[in-house]
């Protein structure tokens, strides 16, 4: 027995319905790999970290060089991490997606928004909605972008 909802083929062919897919699968690959990225970095930096400690305490020649490499490692880590802001686009992209697939339920079952409404006015307030929340979360991204420049690469005012 499968859980699969069956989906009528003139929804499925719709660019309302074409759009939500694309974009919920693109936001959840996305936040996916971003997820990966964070983690992958904040698991280097604790294993850095770490071993400061421990090489400190081996008398060699070379034992302050290696801890300042290490230390020096951990800061371009955490400035990577700053700088493709990992942790930020992972949340931000998961909620998306997940707002995405309450939006995809909601349709398919012509609750909340959708109560009321034969399948094409459905599908056309499904095309308006999906468009409304990718707009406000491409307007988040400018703004972060912005944010994260550096003041010298920012476009002056009055001139």
């Amino acid at each position: 027995m499968t859980n699969e909802i069956s989906i009528p083929d003139e929804v499925k062919n719709h660019p309302a319905w074409i759009r939500l897919e694309d974009q919920r699968k693109w936001y959840a690959k996305k936040s996916a790999l971003n997820q990966k990225n964070y983690k992958r970095i904040k698991l280097f930096q604790i294993i850095l970290a770490a071993s400061i400690p421990i090489i400190a305490l081996i008398d060699t020649a070379y034992t302050k060089f290696i801890v300042a490499i290490l230390g020096a490692l951990i800061a371009i880590l955490e400035g990577t991490q700053q700088l493709y802001q990992f942790h930020t686009l992972w949340t931000e992209y998961r909620s998306t997606a997940e707002h995405l697939k309450h939006e995809k339920f909601l349709f398919l079952s012509l609750s909340g928004q959708y109560r009321g409404f034969d399948q094409d006015e459905a599908l056309l307030l499904l095309a308006q909605r999906i468009e409304e929340h990718i707009s406000k979360e491409h307007a988040k991204w400018i703004d972060m972008s912005i944010k994260a420049a550096p003041k010298d690469s920012q476009p002056q005012k009055g001139g």
